[in-house]
């Protein structure tokens, strides 16, 4: 190739850039993009709040005894005006644990509120995954306790006194009461065996009056074994009138809590993989959601972070149906068609989604390995980039076979300074090579361009999709996480992958520097992919191992050596005519 310069001549065209150089440039980017990402959207962390911390004891293998048994008892309040009969009979008890196919739900009657919330068919650090942060102070609230925006004296004694408890006689439910006579409040839960549906309700009146209470979930939410868990962590509303999911995060309420209201079909908290979304149970009805950071530590990091937190209500009377498990798509489009919304397979999702949704029909239908799925749906989709990937082949041994005429164009111009104009024509004669034979120098980019956003797209499903969550393939434990051991197979076979793809390769540029510097770049690669998902290193493994597979192909056809003579000059007679 024909030497750079750094000032073309006036109305010249730039000298094409190659394909190696474009590649290598391109990659790097979606490096710096994927690397640098996390520090610029990380969770605002607020000052520290000044408190004791002290760790509620909890276990997702026997009923928690929580810290907040050990509350002070509520203080003595005015008389009511208008006496309430007292329930006289509540007395702490022992946690209440109710059982389904899918849940292991701990309650505690002080408070009236949930002290775990154990999904049994999900794994998390090789154990039934929490979703509770268990790390909670006693300041702390816990998920299900009362929210009262006007009266937060009232709302700390209801909080921490001793609720009547009445369990159902199947072991499904449990209704909590409490009275002192001048305060009432009930509340209820009733679960179903086989579902990750929970019906649940609360009723708070003074003297006879309503008032407007919040069911809570404080302190963070989801999978605490990921690392940096706060940043995952958001609260979610969905507005009907907009016909549009909001979700905010942790800063939304750095200067205090944040309020919405409207016509929600659902409102909650959310992590990547898992969900607690209350729906209500009447339709068109004004739902309340206040999001929170709350400053707390979790059972795995010591030091605290602002985690976020929710509080949902319907006013003085909650009546909600909610969904608490994981964001599997097919599951959530069952419960409510717009609670598919909660996997957000973000700017690209009209490449994501339907990739989603293939890649999820051959594991259910085809091959029943997301692995294995990943490699077909690869393998289809370089096929189907095959016929670009041709025009591609045939340009490239093109301008191989064209470097002798190249050469001569360069040694012609070889003793012209970078700055002379004449540096423009020897770029001009060149281009004006490659046009008469029909050869593309930007030709080499287009199926690397047509590969990023199917690259872009693997990533975000397998950052979203609770699917990929730890589903394994051959010696792969979760496909959604990079191998965990320090010496990683598959980034180092891709690596292989890329050198053997470069010798196959026709090398158009022949520059000493350029090809110094390609050698490296399998290498560079392996640097970007040694912490992805291993689920994306398989495919673009795949991707690599069919581009070989279409190499040698093409290096056998007669196609690739009619490419060749398609740009061989005439030759001449020995008597100097053509």
């Amino acid at each position: 190739m024909a030497e750079s310069s750094g000032n073309k001549g006036l109305g010249q065209p730039p000298e094409p850039m190659s394909t190696e150089t474009r590649l290598l440039i391109a990659f790097l980017a979606i490096g710096a993009i994927m690397f640098l990402t996390p520090y610029f959207f990380k969770s605002q962390n607020p000052a520290p709040i000044a408190k004791k911390s002290t760790q509620a004891a909890a276990s997702t293998t026997a009923a928690p005894a929580s810290a907040a048994e050990t509350k002070a008892p509520p203080a003595a309040v005015e008389e009511a005006a208008t006496p309430t009969p007292p329930v006289t009979d509540a007395q702490s008890q022992p946690p209440l644990v109710i059982d389904t196919d899918l849940f292991r739900v701990t309650f505690g009657n002080q408070g009236a509120n949930v002290r775990s919330w154990v999904l049994k068919k999900v794994q998390a650090a090789g154990k039934p995954l929490e979703l509770i942060n268990t790390a909670a102070t006693v300041e702390d609230p816990y998920p299900f306790d009362l929210y009262l925006a006007d009266h937060q004296d009232l709302a700390k004694k209801l909080n921490m006194a001793v609720y009547q408890q009445t369990v159902d006689p199947d072991g499904l439910g449990v209704a909590y009461d409490f009275s002192d006579g001048h305060t009432t409040v009930r509340k209820t839960f009733r679960f179903q065996k086989d579902s990750y549906l929970t019906q649940v309700s609360s009723e708070v009146n003074t003297d006879g009056q309503p008032v407007s209470n919040w069911f809570e979930w404080r302190g963070g939410f989801g999978d605490f074994t990921v690392g940096n868990p706060a940043a995952y962590q958001r609260t979610i509303y969905f507005n009907v009138d907009a016909n549009s999911l909001k979700e905010q995060t942790v800063s939304a309420a750095k200067n205090g809590p944040a309020t919405a209201e409207g016509n929600f079909s659902f409102a909650g908290i959310e992590d990547n993989f898992f969900t607690a979304v209350f729906l209500p149970d009447s339709r068109n009805a004004t739902v309340r959601e206040i999001t929170f950071s709350d400053m707390t530590r979790t059972p795995l990091i010591e030091k605290p972070a602002a985690y976020t937190g929710a509080a949902i209500s319907m006013g003085a009377v909650n009546h909600f149906k909610i969904f608490v498990g994981p964001k599997d798509y097919d599951l959530l489009k069952r419960v409510d068609p717009k609670l598919e919304q909660l996997v957000n397979f973000g700017w690209l999702s009209i490449l994501a989604k339907p990739l989603f949704l293939i890649v999820n029909w051959f594991n259910d239908n085809v091959v029943h390995n997301f692995g294995w799925a990943i490699i077909v749906v690869t393998i289809v989709i370089n096929m189907a980039l095959f016929p670009v990937k041709l025009s591609n082949m045939k340009s490239m041994r093109k301008m191989q076979a064209l470097k002798p005429q190249v050469d001569a164009i360069n040694a012609k111009y070889k003793n012209i300074k970078m700055t002379d104009p004449r540096k423009g024509e020897q770029n001009q004669e060149i281009m004006d090579l490659y046009k008469k034979y029909g050869v593309n120098p930007m030709g080499g980019c287009i199926p690397m361009l047509l590969q990023i956003p199917f690259f872009f797209a693997f990533y975000t499903v397998l950052k979203v999709s609770v699917e990929m969550r730890g589903a394994n393939w051959l010696w792969i434990h979760d496909l959604s996480q990079a191998e965990p051991w320090a010496i990683k197979v598959l980034p180092i076979v891709m690596i292989a992958s890329q050198f053997y793809m470069q010798k196959m390769t026709p090398q158009a540029n022949v520059d000493p520097g350029q090809q110094k510097m390609m050698k490296f770049m399998p290498l560079i690669f392996g640097f970007m992919f040694y912490n992805f998902p291993s689920g994306l290193v398989l495919y673009y493994l795949t991707s690599n191992l069919v581009g070989m597979g279409q190499q040698w192909f093409f290096n056998h056809t007669e196609a690739a050596q009619e490419a060749a003579r398609s740009v061989e000059p005439p030759k001449k007679k020995k008597d100097g005519k053509k």
